[in-house]
Order: C-alpha cells, then sequence, then structure tokens
C-alpha cells in the first residue's frame, strides 16, 4: 500500500470535489489523482460518502477547535476575544481555501450528513459566539443587538469569500488563498467590530460632544 495513501487522497478529494463538485466526481477519479487503486479508498474510507464525512470532520474538528482557544481569552475582553477569533478563522479557512469552498457549497445542500453537522458543530458554533455577544454586552463592550442576527453578518462576512470564490477572482480580482487578502480583510472585519458593535466609538463621539 502506498505510504500516506490516506493523506493524498483525502488531498485528491478536496480538489477534486472543489473543481468538479461532490455529484461530478467518482472514486476513479480520485484514485487516479491520488494515484492508489479504488480498494485503497474502501480500505480508507470505504465509499465516496465516507470521504464526503471525513471532509465535513476535518474541516469542522480543526473549525471548533480554534474557536474554543480564541473562546479562552474571554476573561481579557468581549472585544478583543471576538477579534481573536474571527482573525484564527480567517486565517483557518485561506489557509484550506479549497476544503473550506468545498465545505460551504455543500452546507447549502440539504442532506443527512449536513443534517448532523449542523445539529453538532454548527451548535457549537454558535454557542461560542453567543457567549462572546453576551458577555460583551454584560460588559458593556457591545452596543445591544439581536444575536441571532450578529451571527447572520458576522457569518456572511467569513463565509463569502469562500462560497463565492469564482466571483471574487473574476469580477473582484481578489484571492482568499493571498495573504495580503486575509491581511487586508482581516482589517475589514475588525473595522466592522468597531464602528457596528463597539460601544467605545460611542463614547468618544459623547466626548467630543461635551
Amino acid at each position: 500500500m502506498k505510504k500516506n495513501a490516506k493523506e493524498a487522497i483525502v488531498k485528491a478529494s478536496i480538489m477534486l470535489f472543489n473543481s468538479k463538485g461532490y455529484s461530478g466526481t467518482s472514486i476513479r477519479d480520485i484514485a487516479s489523482l491520488a494515484k492508489v487503486n479504488t480498494a485503497t479508498i474502501a480500505y480508507h474510507f470505504e465509499n465516496k460518502p465516507g470521504l464526503l464525512e471525513y471532509c465535513f470532520m476535518h474541516f469542522f474538528e480543526q473549525y471548533i477547535s480554534r474557536m474554543e482557544e480564541a473562546y479562552a481569552l474571554i476573561d481579557k475582553g468581549a472585544k478583543k476575544c471576538l477579534k481573536r477569533t474571527v482573525a484564527d478563522l480567517l486565517r483557518y479557512q485561506s489557509e484550506n481555501n479549497q476544503l473550506t469552498s468545498f465545505v460551504y457549497r455543500e452546507m447549502s445542500m440539504d442532506s443527512q450528513i449536513v443534517r448532523e453537522i449542523m445539529s453538532t458543530y454548527s451548535l457549537k458554533e454558535k454557542y461560542y459566539f453567543q457567549k462572546i455577544f453576551e458577555r460583551g454586552f454584560e460588559w458593556n463592550e457591545f452596543r445591544p443587538h439581536s444575536i441571532p442576527y450578529l451571527i447572520i453578518q458576522l457569518k456572511g462576512l467569513l463565509m463569502m469569500p469562500f462560497m463565492n470564490t469564482h466571483y471574487m477572482r473574476e469580477v473582484l480580482y481578489v484571492f482568499p488563498n493571498e495573504p495580503f487578502f486575509e491581511q487586508k480583510y482581516l482589517k475589514d472585519i475588525h473595522l466592522w467590530i468597531d464602528k457596528i458593535l463597539s460601544t467605545e466609538i460611542i463614547v468618544k463621539k459623547e466626548a467630543k460632544i461635551k
């Protein structure tokens, strides 16, 4: 059996699922690109749905792990914690842009595995965002807002570049896999936090008026 065959299969799957779509990719396509036989894929993942599940689990395990690590900073302030969270999530998505794009596209479909992901990982993600916002309200760092709508806005900012990669490249000429994108876009998300959420800007304006 080829050394590091499992890693090669996963890498080939992500590349093909992202470029051809899950439905448009066959096990033979994956085996050919990974330079293994189909029996090797069956040994590690059983079948194509097994590969899909592995990709989902791999993505969200790492995603939630980064949220958990960032949330450990909550006692240093909700705003600081939120900025660290979005920085870590954006970096993870940028470093794994093909996997991120594929997973987000598939998450828009209604399937058993998507429902399972939403009942576990998506609820964990909601929990951490909600706790950060609640602490921000409690400590008067954030202006009161509807938490579900804040999550919608923040998720939109984090997901859009990776869900619409063709639009990003062909229309906006922006490339989410480039380091410059991560640096520039993170500043914009932090600006959203400062302008939309933070109470600090209100205090400064009131001070100027006085």
